[in-house]
């Protein structure tokens, strides 16, 4: 039985197809989401219905939310926020994978989802988060939505409080390189970032979805697959 995690697989349903049939996943496998499963890639319909999928063939599955389903949620009640969800964060490749125009539009089975997402995991010496922990908070691990924002925050961490377990985390995307570093000192720098930018991949390094077997400390790699121009092209545009 592995424990894995990924995390930030921003609608690249092929490349997300691609690293689960590398791990040869069993149902005794447990899979840890860590959020922005939404917007950038082509097909974040598809990346939720894998997931939700998984769930109803019976893996272990949970998953916490992130950033951008955050977003996503705000966007469904604030019609402001929506067009900048829209136009600067991905959101418009959400909805056209939908089939829908605005964020209220996206179905309920996926929007009660989204209401279900965690803010952190424990398990096996390991702490779960989307971008980080406020280590100035009196309790870091207190449900707060610096968990889904955090950037730089490294220099903060507790180490008397943190003790022997790990953080594990995405949101702020790294080189393959980096992240096989960290792993490698994981002994003495006490966390982890294994989000490799795939929605990225025409950036130095970046590009890679990867999951991380938190059972026996290794990395999977998987290059981009999917065609995430439309996100750059409405960047620029």
């Amino acid at each position: 039985m592995r424990k894995i995690a990924m995390t930030d697989i921003h609608g690249c349903r092929r490349s997300f197809e691609a690293l689960l049939d590398q791990l040869a996943l069993t149902t005794s496998d447990e899979l840890y989401f860590l959020g922005d499963y939404i917007d950038r890639g082509p097909d974040s319909k598809g990346v939720l219905d894998i997931i939700l999928d998984l769930k109803n063939k019976g893996h272990k599955v949970r998953c916490l939310m992130g950033n951008h389903e955050d977003a996503l949620l705000i966007a469904a009640k604030d019609r402001s926020f929506f067009y900048q969800w829209y136009d600067g964060w991905g959101g418009r490749q959400t909805l056209e994978s939908f089939g829908v125009h605005f964020a209220a539009s996206v179905p309920i089975k996926y929007m009660d989802f989204f209401k279900t997402l965690e803010y952190t995991i424990e398990v096996d010496g390991y702490i779960l988060v989307h971008a980080g922990l406020d280590f100035r908070s009196r309790n870091p691990l207190a449900p707060d939505v610096n968990m889904l924002y955090l950037r730089e925050w490294y220099d903060t961490i507790d180490f008397g409080w943190l003790g022997d377990r790990i953080v594990v985390h995405g949101h702020t995307p790294i080189s393959k390189a980096e992240i096989e570093g960290m792993c490698r000192n994981l002994k003495y720098r006490r966390v982890i970032d294994i989000d490799c930018g795939c929605f990225a991949q025409h950036l130095p390094r970046k590009g890679y979805l990867c999951a991380f077997d938190l059972t026996n400390r290794a990395l999977y790699f998987q290059q981009n697959l999917d065609d995430v121009s439309g996100y750059w092209r409405s960047r620029i545009g």
